[in-house]
């Protein structure tokens, strides 16, 4: 999918990787997130937490008619409030993609694909 933005100097296209790597960033940093898993959830991925490059396999978007969906796969960590970081996730997720892109994200949908315990 690729996205095109009227420009007062001409049009800017944007990837899906542009938008999968900075909704992978911003929700990375998040307190109490671990890092992105993949949406697969089958044997060979369990535990499995996704590199920067493959933040594909963990952020999905969705086109609808005017405005964009976000699903992201996370694993979180041992210990803290799943409800409390799956909001924080969704505001600063949906702030930084408003801020960066310019165009409106109505949804980000959160999934919590593993628990872990830091060390």
């Amino acid at each position: 999918m690729v996205t095109d933005k009227k420009a007062p100097y001409g049009d800017i296209t944007i990837s899906k990787e542009a938008i999968n790597a900075v909704a992978g960033d911003a929700a990375a940093e998040c307190y109490g997130v671990v890092g992105l898993a993949p949406r697969s959830f089958l044997s060979k991925n369990i535990g499995k937490l996704l590199k920067k490059e493959d933040y594909g396999e963990g952020v999905y978007i969705h086109r609808k008619k005017d405005d964009y969906e976000v699903d992201l796969y996370i694993a979180v960590a041992y210990g803290v409030k799943v409800t409390e970081v799956l909001s924080e996730v969704q505001k600063k997720v949906a702030y930084v993609l408003q801020k960066t892109f310019g165009f409106p994200f109505r949804t980000v949908n959160v999934y919590v694909q593993d628990i872990r315990e830091i060390n």
